[in-house]
């Protein structure tokens, strides 16, 4: 199993399949939408809608367009998937394999004036913060979420503007993203990427054209050194 040591200034982890697992939580979301739009094929949105701001996801799929009413829908679609998590025996909203360990060793270098960590994510302020606590992970000071940028991914700006927030050059950053709107954000960044196959197939993330793939972040060991973290990624190529 080949190992690389990589150093950067600053790590930007995505969060839903990244992080958390809130697979029950989303599939529950979108079957409690399919009562009111009965046109939803639950199925297909699913193979396609991750790693997508949940505004674009509706409008895409459920036809909504006035502006008011995609964040009305948006607030609660996203306090859905909170809710649906443990409905039915469901496992509810949990870190990934790795996440803990990860977060022993650099959980409490978050703080500004000079993070080494942040999360850049497609979900809601509001969602965000109920998944990271629902996880037990911290939540870092820089914490860019959908209502921040105008463009969500696969455009660069959710990292542009993560690095940005950290005082850093993205080219210093290190990207973990599972979906492959993730990873193209990231390289369009400038960022190095780290791809994880947790949410769709190697097929899948390997057209996104990631620098580093690995199953999941227990491959994945990070510590902190004298001017940021030190990465050691467990690949299978």
């Amino acid at each position: 199993m080949p190992t690389v040591t990589l150093e950067f200034d600053v790590i930007l982890f995505d969060m839903d399949g990244t992080l958390v697992d809130s697979t029950d939580g989303v599939v529950g979301a979108w079957e409690l939408f399919a009562e009111k739009y009965p046109g939803l094929d639950v199925t297909q949105v699913l193979s396609s809608s991750h790693g997508v701001r949940t505004v674009e996801n509706l409008k895409l799929h459920c036809g909504i367009t006035d502006p008011e009413e995609l964040e009305r829908e948006a607030r609660r679609f996203e306090d859905a998937i909170v809710a649906e998590s443990k409905k039915n025996g469901r496992q509810g909203i949990v870190a990934l394999p790795g996440v803990h360990k990860i977060m022993q060793e650099i959980g409490h270098l978050c703080k500004l004036p000079q993070p080494r960590w942040a999360i850049c994510t497609s979900a809601t302020t509001s969602y965000a913060h109920a998944a990271l606590k629902a996880a037990g992970i911290p939540v870092p000071d820089v914490f860019v979420v959908s209502e921040d940028v105008e463009r969500g991914k696969p455009e660069p700006d959710p990292y542009l503007l993560g690095a940005k927030r950290c005082g850093v050059d993205p080219g210093r950053c290190l990207v973990v993203e599972d979906a492959p709107a993730g990873v193209r954000s990231g390289r369009a960044a400038g960022c190095k990427t780290l791809a994880l196959i947790t949410s769709h197939t190697r097929e899948q993330i390997d057209e996104a054209k990631p620098d580093l793939v690995v199953p999941n972040l227990s491959r994945v060991a990070m510590k902190p050194v004298e001017n940021g973290i030190e990465v050691t990624i467990h690949t299978d190529d």
